[in-house]
C-alpha cells in the first residue's frame, strides 16, 4: 500500500476537517498519482470533498464505525481486517488518502509514501507522523521546489527501508 498527504513544516496536515492550504500543482499531483487506482479514506475524508461524494476514475474505499453509512460510489469497511479481506492480495495500487485516524492505522502496511512538504508553518489540529525522524523510512526521491501563491513546496517519496 502508498500513502499520500501534503505537510508543513511541522507536519501539520490539516485544520478544522479541512487542508491546510489549496496549491493547484499538489491537487495535480494528488489526481495523476491516484488516478485508476483505489483510494483509502476514513468517512470525514469523503465529507470533505467536492460534493461530498467519491472521487472520480478511482475505486472509493471508506473506512468508517458507522454501520448505517453508504455513499454512493464507495465501498465501506468498518476495520482493518474487513479492508484487507476487500484488497486481497494485491495492494500495489492502494493509496490511502487521509485522515489522519487512518493514516495512523495504516502506515503499519505502507511501504510507499508520497508527500507533498509544504515550506511553511500553519495553524492545525491534525498532525501525520514526522518521516524525516522515523528510522524505518527513507527519501527516495524529491521534486525541484516549486512556488504557487507564494508558498514554496516540493513532492518527495519516501520509502520503507528493507533490512
Amino acid at each position: 500500500m502508498q500513502l499520500i498527504l501534503a505537510a508543513d513544516k511541522n507536519w501539520a496536515i490539516g485544520k478544522d476537517g479541512d487542508l491546510l492550504v489549496s496549491l493547484p500543482g499538489d491537487m495535480k499531483f494528488f489526481r495523476k498519482t491516484t488516478s485508476g487506482k483505489t483510494v483509502v479514506m476514513g468517512r470525514a475524508t469523503l465529507e470533505s470533498l467536492p460534493g461530498k461524494k467519491a472521487l472520480p476514475k478511482r475505486r472509493n474505499i471508506v473506512m468508517t464505525t458507522r454501520t448505517n453509512y453508504f455513499p454512493e460510489g464507495c465501498e465501506i469497511v468498518h476495520s482493518i481486517d474487513e479492508l484487507m479481506e476487500l484488497l486481497g492480495e494485491n495492494t500495489d495500487d492502494v493509496l490511502v488518502m487521509g485522515g489522519a485516524k487512518v493514516y495512523e492505522e495504516l502506515l503499519p502496511y505502507c511501504d510507499t509514501c508520497w508527500i507533498t512538504k509544504i515550506d511553511a508553518e500553519f495553524p492545525a489540529d491534525r498532525h501525520f507522523r514526522n518521516l524525516d525522524a522515523d528510522e524505518d523510512f527513507e527519501v527516495t526521491w524529491e521534486s525541484e521546489p516549486m512556488e504557487e501563491n507564494g508558498i514554496g513546496y516540493r513532492f518527495l517519496k519516501y520509502e520503507r527501508k528493507n533490512d
